[in-house]
């Protein structure tokens, strides 16, 4: 996991091929007007908008999740989101199957620990990296970029 803000971004363009890219996205666009939606920015990179009201820890963590296939880049827009985290090596208890379609496995384990973004500050999820996200309260708005591995 790594977390920072998005004035930092360069520094982590050689973890990934597509980080480059997926960081040039979002400085190219305007994120405070930009709409709610799915879109492919190019070959093994997709944006997802989204913008709601925040829920509580105990929701979030119903849905602990992690992937196999996809890193996440999340940046809050707006708002302030928590997000509980937990390594995938510690977690005990699966919630269902992983699900090859969604690319998401499900846990009922507890986070290790919680921290909060806020607006230019974002996290880099690793497929070892199970998390929480969107705990908080008032309107969050975010953007995850779905990096294929």
């Amino acid at each position: 996991m790594i977390i920072d803000t998005i004035k930092n971004a360069s520094k982590y363009f050689s973890v990934h091929p597509s980080f480059a890219k997926a960081f040039e996205y979002i400085k190219q666009n305007d994120l405070a007007n930009i709409e709610v939606g799915k879109s492919d920015i190019s070959d093994g990179l997709k944006a997802i908008i989204s913008q709601s009201v925040g829920k509580t820890k105990e929701a979030s963590l119903s849905k602990f999740e992690c992937h196999n296939k996809n890193i996440d880049i999340q940046l809050c827009i707006s708002g302030t989101e928590t997000f509980g985290w937990k390594p995938r090596e510690k977690c005990v208890t699966p919630n269902g199957g992983y699900n090859e379609e969604k690319d998401v496995q499900l846990f009922l384990d507890d986070a290790d620990t919680f921290f909060e973004l806020t607006d230019g500050q974002f996290v880099i999820f690793f497929p070892e990296d199970v998390h929480a996200p969107m705990i908080g309260e008032g309107e969050i708005k975010k953007l995850v970029i779905k990096v294929k591995i």
